[in-house]
């Protein structure tokens, strides 16, 4: 049967669309550590050679705070504070010119023991659908329409809470099966919620302890959806769908620091904190509910701010033991396999691209490491700063974007 030539062109006319649609989304780095909160990159934003140097395509003054740019479709979106006000803006990640600016008062007054964290904000923004989701350091929930900007709601759900955690919040929201995840409260008590993200409106609640300064990540067991996370003093299994507390272990990190992202490796889960070992422990469901069963632990290898990856068969990245050390685990036993020298600085982000690991430091360094290596040994080091990174890199198909202490930058 010969096609009529009007099909034979819907059909081209598809198959092109799929094909856009494929790579658009495959370069995609829609939320905190990219597409998967993995801190994997794909597409073609995994180079296929790394030169001598990098190159500044455009660079923009975009104010203070930690939290990582986010990338969808050839928009950068960026949240930081401008003195009062925490600022949401949207960039062209071609030339970096501004495509819309919104802002709103959000004073925040830190605690003396606190003030080389900054004034944030801290948690990466997010970008679900046609929405963006922000988080501020005084725990403002807002949304907006990610193509102009516009306010769809803003809420806080602070009322009946003194105040905000000691360091503010810093857990990057999340978005699955129609709900949006967030820890809200102060110390000692907490509620983790799940909004419907249209409205804002409570779909259910969970009260425990104080949030902790982890990004929760949604994992799926036996048949089960449930949000990982981190609270004061505890780690949380939740169902996705009924909000009900399906398993938790205490865990405390020094000065009640929980900031490391749960890992996941099939059932296997993998958490760290300061002053905390590193293991990993198993999850299974019986007849009377979820269990954990430990499997291994490190107490040589701490993670601190650095949340590690899982590249190839090793988990890397960076323990605050011997003032900063870069190590290298295998997940399946927790051995150590290699180490670098110690003192490396306090801070350091990871992102796996292809069968390379970017590691920007805090002192604006971006090593390029081999996934392979047997040691710390950077194939190519560049500076990509002059001030401080506490940001995650973001590989897009146009470069690196940098954030550094009150820019922005795309290297090439």
């Amino acid at each position: 049967m010969q096609l009529k030539p009007v099909f034979v062109a819907v059909a081209l006319i598809l198959i092109l669309i799929l094909a856009f649609t494929t790579e658009s989304h495959a370069q995609d780095w829609p939320q905190w550590r990219g597409e998967n909160r993995d801190g994997v990159a794909t597409g073609s934003a995994v180079p296929t050679a790394w030169p001598d140097e990098l190159s500044i395509r455009w660079k923009r003054d975009v104010g203070i705070g930690y939290a990582s740019p986010v990338v969808v479709g050839g928009r950068v979106f960026l949240f930081s504070r401008e003195g009062g006000d925490e600022v949401i803006r949207s960039l062209s990640l071609d030339d970096g010119e501004a495509l819309w600016r919104q802002s709103y008062p959000a004073p925040y007054e830190m605690n003396p023991y606190t003030t080389d964290h900054g004034e944030g904000p801290k948690a990466t923004p997010l970008v679900s659908g046609d929405k963006l989701y922000t988080l501020g350091i005084t725990g403002i929930v807002s949304c907006y329409r990610a193509d102009t900007g516009a306010l769809v709601w803003r809420k806080s759900f602070q009322e009946g809470f003194s105040k905000p955690p000691l360091y503010g919040f810093a857990a990057s929201p999340i978005v699955a099966d129609g709900k949006l995840i967030v820890h809200v409260g102060g110390e000692e008590r907490g509620i983790l919620m799940a909004l419907a993200p249209d409205s804002g409106s409570v779909v259910w609640s969970l009260e425990g302890d104080g949030p902790g300064y982890a990004s929760p990540i949604v994992i799926d067991l036996e048949e089960t959806r449930q949000i990982v996370t981190l609270s004061e003093s505890r780690i949380l299994g939740v169902s996705l769908d009924a909000g009900e507390l399906l398993w938790s272990l205490p865990f405390i990190a020094t000065y009640n620091q929980n900031i490391i992202t749960p890992i996941q490796l099939g059932r296997r889960l993998i958490f760290s904190g300061l002053g905390q070992p590193t293991f990993a422990i198993e999850l299974t469901r019986g007849s009377e509910g979820w269990s954990t069963r430990e499997l291994w632990r490190n107490e040589a290898v701490s993670f601190y701010m650095s949340s590690p990856v899982i590249a190839s068969d090793r988990l890397i990245g960076m323990s605050h033991q011997q003032k900063g050390q870069f190590v290298a685990l295998d997940p399946d036993t927790g051995e150590l396999l290699w180490s670098s020298k110690g003192r490396m600085g306090d801070n350091a982000a990871f992102v796996v691209v292809g069968d390379d690991i970017l590691i920007l430091d805090a002192a604006a360094e971006l090593a390029v490491v081999p996934v392979a290596a047997n040691a710390f040994e950077p194939k190519r080091r560049y500076t990509v700063a002059d001030t401080e990174t506490w940001a995650h890199p973001v590989p897009t198909s146009e470069g690196i974007l940098i954030k550094d202490l009150e820019s922005l930058a795309l290297w090439r």
